[in-house]
């Protein structure tokens, strides 16, 4: 199973939507898979017959690894089956020494001669085998089927041809995300309910789900990089007051944190740039990642794409959608894995202020507490109330010093502090 996230090992079915020995066309939607962020919708790669499902409902199986077998006729499940049941042996079974093999039954099963021919004399080949070897100009006569009953099938023209032969298995695309309740795929447009909290037993051992340890994995691969941080104080006085006036429009707070962030980072490229052996990545787009708790454990952080150009109301629309489709593992890999630069805001819990753990392949993460009212020194001398928050940014030391990091703090206040009309234009 080829992954869409590099840091994806494995994958969870969620379910199957095709039943052992339904026909199944190429392109067809097989199976549901549950990936390090969302549940995938599967295809088959080839037409055939669903003759074998290997990994069932609720099991995991290693990005890689076969979990159905196809029958390229509905005449070959058995043959298939007897397959799938020699590989489930085989991967029970302690290692042993090789011993000769005995004959395959299907070997027994061809005509005296050794040729695949019926008894009427007339080679015998599936349609499909018959297809290929037409594009292919082999001819059927002078070959020996390996299929049921000395059938010539799709593999022994590829191999006749010289060409690779494909394997008959469903080979899903897949990326995965917090465990869900299997949903018939008729139902893929409506959002799947969440799973019920389970039952926490004191002293219980609960493993993790398959997002949880994806954030495992990342937060691993994050200590091998040296991180350093720096704090700010923003009065958000201005900022609340637009926030008050646009607010009836669908604008939401976090549009307009992670606006006023993308604005600022255009005259920092050094901030949404990555590190690689070879030297800085300077990205093209300013992709703004916002991190959200999921209902059932661990977080995903859905990306406003190209948060610079959008206009503040769009990206909040976007925002929700994306929001909505995140907690119902609906998204796709692009819409969770291209930010450049991620927000984290606790700030909604009251949390005053905070550090944030740098996402692996990202140079800088900003943490973001919550706006409360703080007794002041105003310009005049005198002393009055505003309402300030205080902003934590973790940078990778490697593409970023202590000076780039200061001066986008410095220019992201002073953005929302004297100018945040500026971001409805």
């Amino acid at each position: 199973m080829p992954a869409l996230s590099s840091t994806m090992t494995e994958g969870k079915i969620v379910s199957w939507t095709k039943a052992t020995g339904d026909k199944v066309d190429k392109g067809e939607t097989v199976v549901v898979v549950e990936s390090d962020k969302a549940d995938m919708d599967v295809e088959s790669f080839y037409d055939g017959y669903l003759a074998a499902i290997l990994v069932g409902d609720g099991e995991v199986a290693p990005v890689g690894s076969t979990i159905a077998l196809l029958a390229e006729t509905e005449a070959d499940i058995p043959e298939v089956q007897k397959k799938a049941q020699q590989h489930s042996s085989s991967a029970s079974a302690a290692p042993t020494p090789a011993a000769t093999p005995e004959p395959a039954p299907v070997a027994a099963a061809t005509s005296q001669n050794g040729s695949s021919r019926g008894p009427s004399g007339r080679t015998v080949a599936s349609p499909r085998a018959r297809k290929l070897a037409k594009e292919l100009n082999v001819d059927l006569s002078n070959l020996q089927g390996s299929g049921p009953y000395g059938r010539i099938v799709a593999e022994d023209v590829q191999q006749a041809a010289g060409q690779p032969v494909s394997a008959p298995t469903v080979t899903p695309v897949m990326p995965a995300a917090p465990a869900a309740a299997p949903v018939p795929m008729t139902a893929a447009t409506t959002a799947p309910a969440p799973s019920p909290a389970p039952a926490i037993t004191p002293g219980q051992v609960v493993p993790f789900n398959t997002l949880e340890g994806a954030v495992v994995r990342n937060m691993n691969a994050s200590l091998s990089v040296p991180v350093f941080r720096v704090g700010y104080t923003i009065t958000t006085d201005a900022l609340d007051h637009l926030y008050k006036q646009i607010k009836s429009k669908g604008v939401t707070m976090t549009g307009l944190l992670a606006k006023a962030v993308a604005v600022t980072l255009t005259k920092h490229p050094r901030l949404y740039a990555s590190y690689t052996e070879q030297g800085v990545r300077y990205n093209s787009s300013i992709n703004v990642s916002v991190a959200v708790a999921m209902p059932d454990g661990g977080l995903i952080t859905p990306v406003l794409q190209n948060a610079d150009q959008v206009d503040i109301y769009s990206l909040s629309r976007s925002w929700k959608d994306l929001v909505a489709r995140s907690r119902s593992k609906q998204l796709q890999p692009e819409e969770y894995n291209s930010g450049t630069f991620t927000l984290s805001n606790l700030g909604m819990f009251g949390v005053d202020r905070f550090d944030a753990i740098l996402p692996p392949g990202q140079g800088s993460i900003l943490a973001i507490g919550a706006s409360r009212p703080q007794v002041v020194a105003t310009d005049d001398g005198l002393m009055g109330v505003k309402r300030q928050m205080q902003v934590n940014i973790s940078c990778d030391h490697r593409i970023i010093y202590g000076a780039d990091a200061a001066a986008f703090l410095k220019d992201l206040a002073q953005l929302i502090e004297t100018n945040p009309q500026s971001l409805t234009l």
